[in-house]
C-alpha cells in the first residue's frame, strides 16, 4: 500500500458517503461495531453526515462487543441504535432445539440468525432508501464479487459496501492514523466478530473469517443479512 493509493480509496469512500448523505436520504448503516465498521462510523460522524447508525444486540454478543457502544457514545457524543431479537421468537427457538442448537446443522445455525439478526435488520432497514455495510472483496470467497453499489431488490432499496475495495492494511492504517476506538478482540486473534458462541480466534495465515462458524465449510460462512431467500446471491452492480 502506497499513501497515494490509501488516499485515493479514502477519498472516494468519502465521495460514497457525501453522495449517499444527500441522494439516498433517509440511510442508514449497519455496523457490527468491528474495525471496518469503525472505520465508517468515523468518517460518517466526523462529517456530520446525516446517516443513522444501527447495530443488531442479539443477545450473544461479547461484552468486548457491546462496550464499543459507550466508548462510541464517549468518542463521539453518538448513541448507537439496539435493534434486538424478537424475545418470543428467541424463546421459541431454544425451548424447541435448546440455547446452542446452531452447533447441530447449517440450518439449526441459520434459523439462530435468522432468529437474532435477519429480522431485526428488516426492522432497522423499513422506511430508508439505502443501507450502508463495512464488507470488503478480501474478507472471503463469499464476498469476492463484492460491488460498492448494488441494488437489494429483497429490501426494496440500494445497498453500499463503501470499503468494499479496502484491504485489512487499508482498515487499521486508517484506525490507527485516526485514533479510532476499535474492539479489543481484534488485539486477541479476532479479526471477523460475531456472536460469542460462534466466533473463534484464527491461527496466524488463516483466512480473516476462518473464525466465524469454524465447524461450517467456508462457502456457508454467511448470516443472511446479505443473502436473498437464504441463498448467497450476487445482486446487481448500480453504475
Amino acid at each position: 500500500m502506497t499513501a497515494s493509493d490509501f488516499n485515493e480509496r479514502l477519498d472516494v469512500t468519502k465521495a460514497i458517503l457525501g453522495r449517499i448523505a444527500t441522494e439516498f436520504t433517509p440511510a442508514v448503516f449497519a455496523s457490527s461495531l468491528a474495525a471496518e465498521d469503525m472505520v465508517l462510523t468515523d468518517l460518517i460522524l466526523r462529517s456530520g453526515l446525516p446517516i443513522g447508525i444501527f447495530t443488531l444486540e442479539t443477545g450473544r454478543l461479547h461484552k468486548e462487543t457491546l462496550d464499543m457502544i459507550g466508548r462510541i457514545k464517549e468518542s463521539y457524543g453518538y448513541d448507537i441504535a439496539l435493534f434486538k431479537p424478537e424475545a418470543a421468537a428467541v424463546d421459541a427457538y431454544v425451548q424447541a432445539n435448546g440455547l446452542n442448537a446452531f452447533y447441530d446443522s447449517v440450518e439449526m445455525r441459520k434459523e439462530c440468525c435468522r432468529i437474532r439478526k435477519v429480522e431485526p435488520l428488516n426492522r432497522a432497514l423499513t422506511g430508508n432508501k439505502a443501507w450502508v455495510t463495512g464488507q470488503r472483496r478480501a474478507q472471503s470467497t463469499t464476498r469476492a464479487e463484492l460491488h460498492v453499489q448494488e441494488d437489494d431488490a429483497a429490501h426494496g432499496m440500494v445497498k453500499f459496501n463503501p470499503l468494499a475495495d479496502w484491504s485489512e492494511e487499508d482498515v487499521w492504517h486508517y484506525i490507527h492514523s485516526n485514533k479510532v476506538p476499535y474492539n479489543p478482540l481484534h488485539d486477541k486473534g479476532y479479526p471477523s466478530i460475531g456472536c460469542e458462541p460462534c466466533t473463534r480466534a484464527i491461527q496466524p495465515g488463516e483466512d480473516v473469517r476462518a473464525g466465524r462458524w469454524w465447524w461450517e465449510n467456508a462457502d456457508t460462512k454467511e448470516c443472511g443479512l446479505h443473502l436473498v431467500d437464504g441463498k448467497l446471491v450476487r445482486m446487481k452492480a448500480v453504475s
